[in-house]
């Protein structure tokens, strides 16, 4: 080979080399359109998810969060994911649960998937007992082309806002109630909760109009960036409807598998961490909000009535029991969950109860 001729073919093969590597540090960029308003904290936590996805790929990849309706509507988030109109969307999975009735399990199993699993509890069944990999089939099971990341465990709920006190469930069978969809929301029809789904867009103005009397959404910082305590004040914060609720990531499946296996690792370590971070933002941000709306906003806080727990487990029992002889998937994830509960239950409610008594001692002390 002669000089110019090899001078030729380094030169060739550094532009392939240069080529390969402009590809691989090419910016992509994940436009994920969230469900709800941009000013919502759950968005100001996908933010920070976004910025340690960025941090982590060396700004390789970025997450573009645009606000609820920005391409498609809220309905149409996970059909447009899929259909690669939008590359990501933010939501609560159970939202998806006229696709496939597992998705309430992942989103917002109801009272705990009936065996006593808490925010803390599902994690860790997610990330060590086999929930992560259910998750991964969920998808399939929804023929949707898309890529999932648990990013934000909330809770639990709390039951909500009424205009008068409440004692028993005759009281609360008394009003017209704001309720989640699916099956959460059912299961308050389930013991004669005359319970009505709607967006939280529409609640407030529902409440002002009369159309409803009593309102749940999620927990004292959202609740009170809604404005419920200028409508109703008298909040219960014990609830079993979402114990357990879960934001999440949607990925378009062929923009994920056409990321590097780093940019793959650095989305699941963003997210695993966000799932830590967004409980500990949640914590103080609710107590702060609720130390503001008894304090300063007139809110009077009350226990939840006793035969409340009794009557909306066991009809949560039920639609749980009844779902899972419908659905074979359903049931294998329930069944998980249960195997899980079995384990680690016994242990977390016993070893949470001493903490939770102290807390609760500590609380009434403040009064």
């Amino acid at each position: 080979m002669t000089s110019s001729k090899a001078a030729a073919g380094i030169v060739a093969a550094a532009a392939i080399l240069l080529g390969t590597a402009l590809t691989a540090s090419a910016e992509t960029v994940i436009r994920v359109q969230s469900v709800i308003p941009s000013s919502a904290d759950e968005v100001t936590m996908l933010n920070d998810f976004g910025a340690d996805v960025a941090a982590l790929t060396g700004g390789e990849v970025t997450i573009e969060v645009l606000p609820a309706g920005a391409v498609v509507g809220v309905q149409e988030t996970l059909d447009a994911v899929d259909a690669g109109l939008i590359e990501g969307g933010f939501a609560w999975t159970h939202y998806w649960s006229g696709k496939h009735p597992a998705a309430m399990l992942f989103g917002s199993p109801v009272a705990g998937a009936g065996v006593g699993i808490d925010n803390i509890a599902f994690v860790s069944w997610f990330l060590y007992g086999g929930g992560k990999e259910l998750y991964d089939e969920l998808w399939d099971e929804m023929g949707v082309n898309v890529k999932g990341f648990m990013l934000q465990p909330v809770g639990p709920e709390a039951l909500g806002w009424f205009k008068e006190p409440i004692t028993s469930m005759d009281d609360f069978r008394k009003y017209r109630f704001r309720a989640p969809p699916g099956i959460p929301g059912q299961t308050y029809n389930d013991i004669g909760v005359a319970a009505v789904a709607m967006g939280g867009g529409d609640i407030l103005p529902a409440l002002e109009k009369g159309t409803i009397d009593a309102a749940e959404w999620c927990c004292p910082k959202p609740d009170s960036v809604f404005g419920f305590q200028k409508v109703l004040k008298h909040y219960y914060l014990q609830g079993l409807h979402q114990v357990v609720v879960n934001a999440d990531l949607y990925i378009n499946g062929d923009v994920y598998d056409g990321l590097t296996d780093h940019q793959k690792k650095a989305l699941e370590v963003a997210a695993n961490a966000s799932l830590m971070k967004s409980m500990s933002y949640r914590i103080y941000e609710n107590g702060k909000a609720l130390q503001k709306l008894t304090g300063e906003d007139g809110v009077i806080l009350h226990d939840t009535p006793t035969d409340y727990f009794t009557e909306y487990m066991n009809a949560a029992r039920a639609t749980l029991e009844k779902n899972a002889e419908d659905n074979a998937f359903f049931k294998k994830v329930w069944e998980s969950q249960k195997a899980f509960a079995e384990v680690a239950v016994p242990f977390w409610a016993g070893a949470q109860t001493s903490n939770a008594n102290l807390g609760r001692a500590f609380a009434d002390s403040l009064k």
